[in-house]
């Protein structure tokens, strides 16, 4: 269906030491579950497979096994093996936030954050705690009730991880965007959910370079009718001044009054944020997902399937605009320090995130495919470079991690490392294929599905497969799937979006392959969201910035994933009568994308075409121009009887020829 991924099955590239299969929390888990259970499993894949037969023993042995604070108990596991509405836990009342505060500890920090312009700090537990308190109860003063949304326009700092906590302690719903996001991104997302309060830097700096961002609050506010207040966090400039902002407070201001800090007891269901995935069409959707239902997969997913222990240095690179900071934020829950960067992982050189290993004694270094290639291509040496002798384990995800990537790895950084390329979706927050320290390395592989997650290969009629490619489906709930789309009250966005290709089943939009022994293969997206660093786009949001232009009268965006973790973003525009495609029109397209929507969203190359191909009923071939250039024929390509235009297809098939020459 493809381009596959050549493999090799000979010999794992790492395999686990009886030491580290005896410390593995899986282990530990799997111990419980005969003492406490009485059942034994011989292995990871035996293990799994109970935990998606047996759905709800599995995900109640969760909530006892991470010993779920509740104020009010569950009356039962799960009302109904449904999707979408599957109602998990009901009657029970806990808070996400309690459960980080639990861990909370003299005997090693809260968290170690560092920027381009900030050296190595530690935040302690008693400083998170304290200022916590005082900023919910702040929050409260300003009028913020539970179910009220407060939005955040922040880097990856600490006041983002305290504003979240803050949040969720007094059950109102956070949401956050990178300021790195376009203005119209930003307003896109946050106007669905009406917030209340916004938390917002005065600038950042990346790559060397500052950005006043004082302009866009100010835009902010204006666009955003019900914001009652704006909280300015003083980020480039320490002597940042919020008079001239209406109703608008300096973060010091909240942190004035020390205040106990309280949690209020929320449903199971109660929304604990708003993350967004991009469509092909429309807004980009506002996915709830709830207190308890993040409580567990994130446990679960930290604990057992990333091998989190209490005092381990975790790392994932993100921003605040991209659910791994949300899963990084997961790290207090199982006891550890999380670690913070905020700024250009280039910058001043391509190594500033393995000294940032060093110099913080990092134990688990999560990135992207992206970032490892970038590090192939500058032919750098961490293993000789820097002491890496405290990192055990290395995460990739936001794109499949090819061969070579692997191979690096164990080459150039450290040999007796484990290696977890994983596979999720904001959809869910978490990973549905992911790593398993009991298990082998192989070059190219993900090593088995995530615990309770029910994945399967499907073909085009629903039909399971195994060795093949096929579509990512989950067939059985998961408690973090979304509660629902905001503003979405007949569930229309959220049912076309996973589960109109197989009714009842989630269709996530990936290739995969899984292995007779239980491993897979991502190949990328089937769909045409744009995902690149891992951070997703709908192409609408594009089309819009693009299609304003004067000089342009249609578009068409595809994002592909290419052979050892390239990924090329071409644009295709036709132009007005008398327009033509020069250098100064490009950059202004891109300079347009750039400031609009996100740096990460400028296209590689642009190109003009006569017309846009398009379907019958008139929607642009995405899809089929995207599986065009990775490689599939034609002929499964697309089905030219379908189109209003097919003559207009016949380009991409030269473009995907030059993609196919150049990247063998």
């Amino acid at each position: 269906m493809i381009m596959e991924i050549p493999l090799g099955k000979d010999q794992p590239l790492w395999s686990p030491s009886e030491k580290d299969k005896r410390e593995a929390n899986i282990s530990q888990y799997m111990h419980w579950l005969t003492q406490s259970r009485g059942l034994h499993f011989e292995n990871r894949e035996e293990l799994w497979r109970w935990s998606v037969e047996q759905l709800e023993d599995f995900w109640a042995s969760i909530w006892s096994y991470f010993q779920i604070q509740a104020s009010q108990p569950y009356s039962q596991i799960l009302l109904e093996r449904k999707m979408p509405g599957a109602d998990w836990f009901p009657g029970s009342k806990l808070n996400y936030a309690e459960h980080v505060f639990r861990r909370a500890t003299a005997e090693r920090p809260a968290m170690i954050f560092q920027s381009e312009r900030h050296g190595l700090t530690e935040i302690s537990w008693q400083e998170l705690t304290r200022n916590v308190g005082a900023v919910a109860h702040s929050l409260r003063a300003m009028g913020v009730q539970v179910g009220d949304r407060v939005v955040a326009y922040l880097p990856d700092i600490p006041e983002a991880i305290t504003a979240f906590l803050a949040c969720a302690s007094i059950g109102a719903t956070w949401s956050s965007c990178s300021p790195d996001f376009g203005t119209s991104s930003v307003i896109d997302r946050f106007k669905q959910i009406e917030p209340t309060v916004l938390f917002a830097v005065d600038g950042y700096q990346y790559n060397g370079k500052t950005f006043d961002r004082l302009a866009v609050v100010k835009e902010l506010q204006r666009e955003l009718p019900t914001l009652q207040k704006i909280v300015l966090v003083p980020y480039l400039h320490t002597d940042a001044s919020a008079e001239d902002i209406p109703n608008g407070f300096l973060w010091s201001e909240l942190l004035r009054e020390e205040a106990e800090l309280v949690f209020e007891q929320v449903p199971f269901a109660h929304p604990l944020w708003v993350l967004y995935s991009s469509g092909t069409t429309g807004l980009p959707k506002a996915i709830v997902q709830g207190h308890g239902g993040i409580l567990l997969e994130h446990l679960k997913a930290l604990a057992l399937d990333v091998d989190i222990k209490a005092g381990d240095r975790f790392f994932w690179f993100t921003t605040t605009g991209w659910m791994m900071w949300n899963f990084l934020v997961g790290g207090l829950l199982v006891g550890a320090v999380i670690l913070l960067y905020d700024g250009s992982p280039g910058y001043p050189n391509i190594e500033t995130l393995w000294r940032f290993a060093q110099e913080s004694q990092m134990t688990f270094f999560g990135t992207s495919a992206s970032y490892m290639a970038s590090c192939m291509k500058a032919e750098i040496e961490p293993g000789r470079t820097y002491d890496l002798s405290h990192l055990r384990g290395l995460g990739s995800t936001g794109s499949p991690l090819p061969p070579e990537g692997f191979h690096w790895i164990y080459e150039h950084v450290k040999a007796d490392l484990w290696v977890a390329s994983v596979s999720g979706g904001t959809d869910v927050c978490s990973a549905f294929i992911t790593g398993c320290i009991l298990l082998p390395v192989r070059a190219g592989e993900l090593q088995c599905r995530s615990l309770g997650a029910n994945v399967q290969s499907f073909d085009e009629e629903g039909h399971p497969l195994i060795d093949e490619v096929g579509e990512l489906v989950v067939t059985e709930p998961l408690p973090s799937m979304p509660l629902y789309f905001w503003n979405d009250p007949d569930q229309q966005r959220y049912l076309e979006s996973y589960f109109a290709q197989y009714p009842g089943i989630w269709r996530h939009g990936d290739w995969i392959r899984i292995t007779p022994e239980g491993s897979a293969v991502i190949y990328g997206r089937s769909d045409s969201t744009i995902n690149r660093m891992g951070i997703r786009m709908g192409s609408s949001e594009i089309y819009r910035i693009v299609e304003s232009l004067p000089e342009i009268m249609d578009s068409l965006i595809v994002g592909v994933e290419l052979p050892r973790g390239n990924y090329y973003l071409p644009l295709f525009v036709v132009l007005r009568n008398g327009a033509q495609l020069d250098e100064a029109l490009k950059t202004k397209i891109k300079q347009s994308l750039r400031v609009h929507i996100s740096p990460h969203h400028v296209p590689d190359e642009i190109l003009a075409i006569q017309e846009v191909p398009r379907t019958l009923s008139g929607k642009k071939l995405e899809v089929p121009v995207k599986k065009l250039l990775m490689g599939i024929s034609v002929e499964k390509a697309v089905s030219i009887d379908a189109l209003s235009n097919p003559q207009a297809f016949n380009y991409f098939l030269d473009i995907a020829q030059r993609v196919k020459e150049k990247n063998g």
